[in-house]
């Protein structure tokens, strides 16, 4: 059994490069020995949201705070509250991030998988209808 105590690790802003508006990620390094699992805890700021990104294996998205707005290429965007779970599947090209008036927290399991960052989610995308 491991147990990591997020509230004594250090957060890293998120990259403009990769993301619009502001987060904070917490990395969970040394959760599983398995070096092919990877977790982040990411806290999004009203309306921040990453870019268009895939994975090369898996991505499951736990919400445990707030709204969380995704989209998957082609589809229309939707939104998930705290307690639902998705799995994005492997090179799904997609996006997610927090709605426009509260802050969203999710934690991002990253199964045997690099991600590739496209481009940023444009303002239209973003209000896009919901489904």
């Amino acid at each position: 059994m491991r147990i990591l105590r997020l509230a004594d690790r250090d957060s890293e802003p998120s990259d403009p490069n990769t993301f619009t508006g502001n987060a904070q990620l917490t990395r969970m390094t040394g959760l599983s020995a398995d070096p092919k699992i990877h977790a982040y805890r990411v806290e999004f700021e009203p309306a921040a949201r990453t870019a268009w990104h895939t994975h090369s294996g898996p991505q499951i998205l736990i919400v445990i705070n707030g709204c969380c707005r995704l989209q998957r290429h082609g589809k229309p965007l939707t939104e998930i509250i705290a307690g639902d779970v998705v799995c994005i599947e492997p090179r799904e090209r997609h996006w997610h991030g927090a709605g426009p008036d509260s802050p969203m927290t999710h934690v991002a399991i990253n199964i045997d998988s690099t991600t590739t960052w496209l481009e940023k989610v444009t303002e239209t995308e973003y209000v896009g209808a919901f489904r």
